[in-house]
């Protein structure tokens, strides 16, 4: 069939083939598929375990971070090592029991960490910052420029129950990324909850960032490998 532009050039209409009639169920079936994928990606993407300030999760046991890294002081990384790793870990049973095959042993609400010694399983702990799995996010990386504790995770020696402090969103991210003076403080005081620093802040973070050499990425490959 021909017909005219308003131009009065012919135009001839296009047919498909005969065998497109065999993949259209195909076609649909795939968009289908895809946009199931994308709604999943979605809900899980900006579900409450990502981006809701606010997501505290009950644990199988009530770890009191008040007490622990409030109280006793003791250092994050002694129970999630994340200095030397990409990842941060969390507790093992033989790091608990370090100091409670000594320590409250007979405490009612240590029978699951006790039943995990003897039975040699893991603890099934509940991870309150646990970003999607298409996002790369490396702890060591941050640690050893100069990023606190308490700039992801906040105040977590004033929490008895830890609770998500941040959005951890991508854009969240990007602002550090492109200001990260704000956050930058010396290697020695990075576990240090109360750090106060001893002059401006954008000036030290500014003095951190040029000594080390501190250039942030912002580009996609950055966080989606």
């Amino acid at each position: 069939m021909n017909c005219s532009t308003p131009s009065g050039w012919p135009v001839t209409s296009f047919n498909f083939p005969p065998w497109t009639n065999k993949i259209r169920p195909l076609v649909g079936v795939l968009g289908a598929g895809g946009l199931v994928y994308v709604t999943c990606l979605v809900t899980w993407g900006f579900s409450p375990k990502t981006t809701d300030v606010g997501y505290q999760p009950e644990q199988p046991i009530p770890y009191s971070h008040a007490l622990h890294a409030g109280k006793l002081a003791i250092d994050c990384r002694y129970c999630h090592v994340a200095g030397s790793g990409a990842h941060a870990s969390v507790p093992t049973t033989e790091t608990c029991m370090n100091c409670h095959g000594m320590v409250k042993t007979k405490s009612a609400k240590l029978a699951p960490l006790r039943e995990s010694w003897a039975k040699d399983e893991p603890v099934d702990w509940v991870k309150v910052h646990d970003l999607p799995d298409y996002v790369y996010f490396n702890h060591s990386a941050h640690i050893k420029r100069g990023v606190g504790c308490v700039s992801c995770h906040g105040r977590i020696d004033k929490m008895e129950v830890v609770a998500q402090e941040h959005t951890l969103s991508m854009g969240w991210c990007l602002d550090c990324h492109r200001n990260p003076e704000a956050h930058l403080r010396p290697q020695d005081l990075i576990t240090v909850m109360d750090y106060t620093p001893e002059r401006p802040q954008l000036e030290l973070g500014a003095e951190i960032r040029q000594k080390n050499n501190i250039n942030p990425p912002t580009d996609c490959s950055t966080c989606h490998r």
